[in-house]
Order: structure tokens, then C-alpha cells, then sequence
């Protein structure tokens, strides 16, 4: 079986490791505790949850709000997403470790669910290797999500204007879209950790080596006479608010970087 752009189906497969349901978290942390609870996640939260079937993709600081925590987790489907939190959240893991990470938060509910908004557009994670237990070397790259507010479910007309025309001149301009995504719209099967709900998104995620490159991809927008006269007026068309733009810098293990 052949995919539209030339792409078999088993091509496919293979490059979409990760994942059919995406949640975004953004946790707001009482002032001076983000390391605290990194430390804690790197060292004790990853691989229990892989063990049960969830991606860790990644987790990061926020680079404009200190006391802002970020991660992004992945699964299979919602089903298995009920049963793999359950299982994580009533273990034995989350039970010794709870206590020292509640205390470092203020507010975990800023949660998107979401899901790629093409088969392809997924975070492909088959090359990247995750540093081992006790690293601490923070590396200088910069993940930069992009979310996108709709008023209703994003039409495929706006998918398409992404693909064929954002995507490529972004790329084009030094910012490279690792994954897209869309509102998840399935009943949250986990209730005891809420989502947002009513909302309709879509989120893409660019990836630089460092901040500098980041700088540069903002001046070369700036400059650009089709981004700033074409493609920007194009987008604030769809758009039902100003997008909200997320810069986040990886932890020492997170799997997802520049």
C-alpha cells in the first residue's frame, strides 16, 4: 500500500514511533522549586512510566517563566492511556515520590490533549537516544512549541495551508517543524488528572541548536517579505487569538531537543 506522497504504509509505521495521543503539560511551580522537581523527574519518573507503555518525549523549562515546568508525554491510544495511568498513579513509584513532587506545584491542569494532525506530522524519536540516570549536562538546544487557537475544530483547509505553504517557508527560513498536531476531542479516560476541554488547537514544534539560531529564524521572519506579506497574514485569518509561543529548553534526559 502506497501513501499519497510516494510513502508505503510500512514506511510510515516505522517513522511514526511516537505517538497517536500526545498530552502537553505545563505545570506552575511554587518560586524556586523547577529544579526540585527536575531532579526528581529525571532521576524517578521516566522509565516507570515507559515500563508501562508511555513515551516520556520530553520535559523542559520554560524558558520565559522560571516557575514553569513543561513535558510532553505520549500513548498508543485512550484506552491504553486509562489503564497506564492508573497503574502508574496508583504505584508504587508515585507513591514514595508524590509528597516531595505535590510539593513543588501550585497548578498541573494546564493539560492539551492532542493528536497528530496528519499520520505523518508525529514526533519521530527512532534516532534519539535518552542520556542515562545522573546526567546533568543541560544541553543548549531550544524546542520551541507554537499553539494555535481555533473556535472551531481545525478544518482541513487550514492543514493544508500548513503543510504546503507554512511549513516549507519556515523550514526555508532556519526553523525546522519536527511535529504538528491538532485537539485531541476524546473523553479525557483518566479524570482524576484533568484536561482542558472545550479548547480547539493546533500546536507545531520547531527545533534549534541553541538560542541563537533561535534569534536568527526570528530576524529572517521578520525580513521576509512572503512570511510577513503572505503567510503570516494567512495565518492570523484562521486564528481566533494571538498564537502562544513556548520556548522550552531540555532537561539533562530529555529525549526530545534541537
Amino acid at each position: 500500500m502506497t501513501a499519497p506522497n510516494g510513502e508505503s504504509s510500512k514506511q510510515i509505521r516505522s517513522s511514526r514511533l511516537c505517538c497517536p495521543v500526545v498530552e502537553l503539560r505545563q505545570y506552575t511551580l511554587h518560586p524556586g522549586k523547577r529544579d526540585i522537581l527536575i531532579d526528581l523527574f529525571d532521576r524517578e519518573f521516566i522509565e516507570p512510566q515507559e515500563a508501562l507503555g508511555i513515551t516520556v518525549v520530553g520535559q523542559f523549562r520554560d524558558v520565559d517563566d522560571p516557575n514553569r515546568f513543561v513535558w510532553l508525554r505520549g500513548f498508543r491510544d485512550m484506552v491504553s492511556r486509562a489503564k497506564a495511568l492508573q497503574d502508574f498513579y496508583r504505584g508504587p513509584v508515585w507513591k514514595t515520590h508524590r509528597e516531595a513532587a505535590n510539593a513543588t506545584m501550585i497548578d498541573t491542569d494546564n493539560v492539551l490533549l492532542l493528536r497528530p494532525a496528519l499520520p505523518r506530522s508525529g514526533f519521530s524519536l527512532e534516532n534519539l537516544k535518552r542520556p542515562p540516570v545522573g546526567s546533568d549536562e543541560v544541553a543548549a538546544n531550544l524546542v520551541v512549541a507554537t499553539i494555535c487557537y481555533f473556535e472551531s475544530p481545525v478544518a482541513s483547509e487550514f492543514i493544508n495551508f500548513f503543510e504546503h505553504t507554512l511549513k516549507p517557508v519556515a523550514t526555508t527560513l532556519g526553523a525546522p517543524i519536527s511535529a504538528y498536531f491538532v485537539t485531541e476531542n476524546s473523553e479525557n479516560t483518566f479524570p482524576a488528572l484533568p484536561v482542558r476541554a472545550g479548547e480547539n488547537v493546533f500546536v507545531w514544534f520547531s527545533t534549534f541548536q541553541d538560542s541563537a539560531a533561535y534569534k536568527n529564524n526570528v530576524a529572517a521572519l521578520s525580513q521576509s517579505e512572503r512570511w510577513r506579506d503572505e503567510v503570516s497574514l494567512e495565518l492570523k485569518r484562521y486564528l481566533h487569538k494571538a498564537p502562544e509561543v513556548l520556548r522550552l529548553s531540555p532537561t539533562a534526559r530529555s529525549l526530545l531537543r534541537g
